[in-house]
């Protein structure tokens, strides 16, 4: 996964840490399920947004392959 700068600094910009985020679809073998919702932690250099998600896991989200939406 690559994510330029620009997108990077605007993924931080729109997920600041304690952001709440629902899951809508996860690209992994072992995804969070749909629906899921969690708190953003932090993102990374690689722009993956680690999460707190309210069933205890920990998996981070990737931007480009996952979906997902802020809470309001």
């Amino acid at each position: 996964m690559h994510i330029n700068s620009d997108t990077l600094a605007t993924l931080k910009q729109s997920y600041p840490p304690n952001t709440r985020i629902k899951l809508i679809h996860m690209d992994d073998p072992r995804p969070v399920p749909a629906g899921t919702c969690g708190t953003a932690q932090f993102i990374d250099d690689i722009g993956q947004i680690h999460m707190k998600w309210d069933n205890g896991s920990t998996l981070a989200l990737n931007p480009v392959s996952d979906r997902y939406e802020p809470l309001v």
